[in-house]
């Protein structure tokens, strides 16, 4: 009978904030409480988490298990918890020793206890980096997306056995990340479009190049087959190629979004986002009912949002992007 803490990260908007995770077993009838505002994926943890650790050759408390995350006032959301959670419940039955203080875990839980890969790993590690958090336990399969960030250890494990193996003074899991775009059966490369595919057009090259040098929106205006849309796809090519910090915001948003592709490492081309006239409000600017989530404008974030056609757009669609547009914050 015990009380242990651990740490993980909870996802706010497409940023990530440090999540204490509190275990106290005590004397009782067995039940596994979850306080501190967590969804249904969340209380759903409860089951995964016993079947990983029993089926991982632990034992499971027959006692009363109280998880608290803190801050109780903050909503959590997903599956990302159930590492952290099962190491605080190991250790408070006293089968683990005290995890370090500066470590972090991350990472969904099967029932046989594989570590499965999150979204919006990315920008989880960050806010710990900024914390002073020097280890960060993630599923084999994030590696390569939590390498990313500089001057954090990263400790890619495959099973909870195996991350408690490491915390029993074993050494840690050892993978040789990913290099970026390698893959056994890779798809044939598109070539990319470049403003030298376009013929003429002189006075419209000249506005694409004061837009690139400026940071200037563009309005192209021209009936159908002037070539308006072929010269906007190819502004993201005279682009300047995103610095280190940018980069590291673009691959975080595309994180969050769950659009990031295993592998591709850091995202330093400026990206294109063109969404369709008939898309909502939500799905321009982003939000959502439960897990918000990023909208085109935020995809196209240090990049370019294209809108064809933009008078075919819904009128509240584009009132909403008004704002932004003239203040340039978004």
């Amino acid at each position: 009978m015990g009380t242990a803490r651990t740490r993980t990260a909870a996802l706010t908007g497409i940023g990530a904030r440090l999540i204490d995770v509190e275990a106290d077993i005590t004397h009782g009838l067995p039940a596994t409480v979850l306080a501190g505002l967590p969804d249904t994926a969340l209380r759903e943890a409860r089951d995964r988490i016993r079947a990983a650790i029993v089926n991982s050759g632990e034992s499971w408390p027959g006692s009363k298990i109280t998880v608290s995350l803190y801050p109780a006032t903050l909503p959590k959301r997903g599956s990302a918890f159930d590492l952290a959670i099962a190491i605080a419940i190991m250790t408070a039955n006293g089968d683990l020793p005290t995890p370090p203080e500066g470590a972090m875990f991350l990472s969904e839980l099967g029932l046989d206890g594989r570590l499965r890969p999150v979204p919006g790993v990315l920008p989880a590690v960050l806010a710990a980096a900024e914390a002073g958090i020097a280890a960060i336990v993630v599923a084999a399969a994030s590696q390569a997306e939590a390498a990313l960030v500089p001057g954090v250890t990263v400790i890619a494990a495959g099973s909870l056995a195996e991350v408690a193996a490491w915390l029993r003074g074993g050494p840690p899991p050892h993978r040789e990340p990913p290099r970026p775009g390698c893959d056994d059966d890779p798809a044939p490369v598109r070539p990319q479009p470049d403003l030298a595919d376009v013929p003429g057009q002189a006075e419209a090259r000249r506005a694409l190049e004061i837009c690139a040098a400026g940071g200037h929106h563009l309005s192209l205006l021209g009936p159908a087959g002037t070539g308006t849309t072929m010269l906007a796809e190819r502004l993201p090519t005279i682009l300047p190629p995103l610095q280190t910090a940018a980069a590291l915001e673009v691959t975080s948003i595309r994180s969050v979004a769950g659009a990031l592709v295993p592998g591709t490492g850091l995202i330093t081309d400026p990206p294109f986002c063109a969404p369709h006239h008939t898309a909502s409000k939500a799905a321009i600017v982003g939000g959502g009912s439960g897990l918000i989530r990023p909208g085109a404008a935020s995809l196209a974030h240090r990049g370019v949002l294209f809108l064809d056609q933009a008078q075919e757009f819904h009128r509240d669609v584009l009132d909403a992007l008004r704002q932004p547009l003239e203040s340039g914050r978004w």
